[in-house]
């Protein structure tokens, strides 16, 4: 998606990505002979879900587009933590004091990345702050969609939703560029991905506890900040490094603090 919008107005890559994420689901649904379920689309907590995930992507667009990606991924990744508070509050999975102390150390490392002056922080950081918020409000509400409801279904329902959205701003914001085939060959991948990312989170959140499912978010920071140097030529300043290390340092410790308190005590 970065490299599409070097050539590409913001909103119409959303879009085009959307054509061909709505088309692989399209595809899928034909194969495995889904079609039947598609009204229950329209359920509630599906609309709602994937009404957050267009507010959520329509931030993550104009940000990626004009920061360093390994910075936005860096911001992207006080999802998860938010995630873990939202359960906490919510589902009442239980949240200890070290779980909170990494939390808040993790929120000290996305500071250390927005890098904030004296003005506040730019309109780029609070969109991709506004991209992570909105992410784990999608991830939370999520679990609530029902279990007669495919996971499929849930990642076409995002994609047509958000085809439309961008289809609706590209048209009032933008000025249409012709593409060209290198542009169409980006986003028909990223829209592959696209499709196969939202199912594979869906259902992660839906079958695994939220406390092992959501750090694996950190990944992303990781494989950022290598395509950064590697295929942009970008590398964040000392002090974002710092802050993606502590970010992801927060994330993984969650997780292993997690699994020792959990392990059974042998029998005497």
């Amino acid at each position: 998606m970065k490299l599409a919008t070097a050539g590409l107005p913001p909103y119409e890559v959303l879009l085009l990505r959307g054509v061909s994420a709505t088309v692989c689901g399209m595809f899928l649904l034909s194969f495995l002979r889904q079609w039947h379920v598609v009204p229950k689309i329209f359920n509630r907590w599906v609309s709602l879900r994937n009404l957050i995930e267009l507010a959520s992507v329509l931030c993550y667009i104009v940000a990626l587009a004009n920061m360093p990606i390994a910075n936005v991924a860096a911001l992207t990744q006080i999802t998860p933590l938010i995630v873990l508070v939202g359960a906490a509050l919510f589902f009442r999975e239980r949240l200890s004091g070290m779980s909170m102390t990494l939390i808040m150390i993790g929120f000290v490392g996305a500071i250390m990345v927005a890098q904030p002056t004296k003005e506040g922080l730019s309109l780029f950081a609070l969109l991709a702050l506004g991209n992570a918020i909105f992410g784990a409000i999608r991830d939370l509400v999520g679990r609530r969609v029902p279990a007669t409801v495919p996971g499929i279904l849930v990642a076409f329902g995002a994609s047509v939703l958000v085809l439309i959205g961008s289809i609706a701003i590209h048209l009032t914001l933008e000025k249409t560029i012709v593409p060209s085939t290198t542009h169409v060959l980006l986003l028909a991948g990223s829209g592959l991905f696209l499709f196969a990312g939202h199912y594979l989170l869906f259902t992660a959140y839906r079958l695994g506890p939220t406390a092992i499912v959501a750090p694996y978010y950190y990944f992303f920071t990781v494989w950022a900040l290598i395509a950064g140097v590697m295929v942009f030529g970008t590398l964040p300043n000392s002090m974002a490094i710092s802050g993606i290390v502590l970010v992801i340092v927060s994330g993984v410790a969650i997780v292993l603090f997690d699994r020792s308190r959990a392990r059974p005590v042998p029998a005497a």
